[in-house]
């Protein structure tokens, strides 16, 4: 990214891309959920045991996992606008075929070849976002960017329990493809690759890794910190329905309005990292995960339907707050020759985690109960806090 005089400038089409990026990351994610919302189809009426459900979850997570880093060297190579349409329309077709299987077996493999693909947008969607807006302004512009990860899960909350109910798992997948398919082509046709330094001048900078602990901090912060995340998102809706007796449809309200919290919280914590550092609000987001944890598990263990509801909203807010301050801050400390392998990285090790949130968290969701379980989450952001560090770096 150039800079110039006014810091604070915005050009213009960087809101396009900010857009672009934002729905592209929605679908994306809108593919990676849908599993977490077949979890009442699959387990409470099909009887399928909730380790097998949470394997099937866990599948398109599996196949980011995957090919992060690899989406991220392809975006430092050869620019972020072909990298993110490819993988949609990929992700597409994968969903496509996978809304026409007969099977969980099939299903799942198409789930992770489909998770794998959306990758692409996971690694460069924030990349073109951080080139194309000024540092005073990425702190609100990956808040918003940000949002798309809990609008994509609020959108899955919402339609993929009724069409579920009516069509089985094809119907919720295919709307999934069409989504991505939708936004492979407006991507393909709206994005433009943000400026950058030439590729000799890039080469010669060294691996920011090599330069302090900064990302590797950043990097094990984010994978404690994730588990919370998708903990609350991959079995809040059944904790509901089946501990509390939400009816199905009231509790994937719930579980949108949680997402919608949370997209907008996004926001307003990108902003206010602008001001005041990224690191320190990153520190608070930890404690409060704590505390909203271990007062979701009293509520829950109690029976108290109504105020287990409101806290599930809170904690999942919190929850999804520090995905942006981490992410900003690791491209900003990465620089645009390495931002897209930092972010591949990044990426990688918050869904390895999430990808075991899935069977891990199911079995002891089952053996303990939810109450319990979220009680020991809480000890994800504990292990966190002394992990963050004291101030932000910037590369760029």
């Amino acid at each position: 990214m150039t800079t110039t005089a006014d810091d604070t400038r915005i050009p213009a089409a960087a809101w396009r891309m900010l857009a672009l990026g934002v729905l592209a990351q929605a679908a994306g994610t809108l593919v990676v959920s849908t599993p977490a919302y077949l979890i009442p189809l699959l387990h409470l009426q099909r009887g399928i045991p909730l380790p097998q459900v949470g394997l099937l979850v866990a599948a398109p997570t599996i196949g980011l996992v995957l090919t992060l880093v690899a989406w991220g060297a392809l975006a430092d190579r050869v620019g972020e606008r072909w990298v993110i349409a490819g993988g949609l329309a990929l992700a597409a077709v994968c969903t496509a075929v996978a809304a026409t299987s007969a099977g969980l077996v099939p299903v799942g493999v198409l789930l992770l070849l489909a998770g794998g693909a959306t990758g692409s947008c996971n690694a460069a969607s924030g990349r073109v976002v951080v080139g194309w807006f000024p540092r005073r302004r990425r702190g609100l512009a990956m808040g918003i960017r940000q949002m798309s990860q809990p609008l994509g899960v609020a959108v899955a909350a919402l339609v993929v329990p009724p069409l579920a109910a009516v069509g089985g798992i094809g119907l919720p997948l295919a709307v999934g493809a069409v989504a991505t398919g939708a936004l492979a082509i407006s991507c393909a046709a709206g994005i433009t690759d943000p400026p950058r330094p030439p590729r000799s001048a890039l080469a010669a900078v060294g691996s920011p890794y090599r330069r302090d602990g900064f990302l590797v901090r950043v990097h094990l912060v984010s994978v404690l910190l994730v588990v919370p995340q998708f903990t609350l998102s991959t079995f809040g809706l059944v904790w509901l329905i089946a501990d509390l007796r939400w009816s199905a449809t009231a509790a994937g309200v719930v579980v949108a309005v949680a997402q919608f919290v949370g997209a907008g919280g996004r926001i307003v914590i990108g902003s206010l990292s602008d001001r005041v550092g990224r690191m320190r609000l990153l520190r608070l987001v930890a404690v409060a995960g704590i505390g909203g944890l271990l007062l979701l598990a009293l509520a829950g263990g109690v029976g108290w339907a109504v105020p287990a509801a409101i806290l599930l909203i809170a904690t999942t807010m919190v929850s999804v707050a520090d995905n942006g301050l981490a992410f900003t801050s690791v491209a900003e400390a990465a620089g645009p020759g390495w931002s897209g392998r930092a972010l591949g990285v990044q990426n990688t090790g918050q869904f390895l985690a999430a990808s075991a949130v899935g069977p891990g968290i199911g079995a002891l969701i089952t053996a303990v109960g939810f109450p319990f379980a979220f009680a020991v989450v809480a000890a994800a952001p504990l292990v966190a806090l002394p992990l963050i560090p004291r101030e932000d770096v910037h590369a760029s």
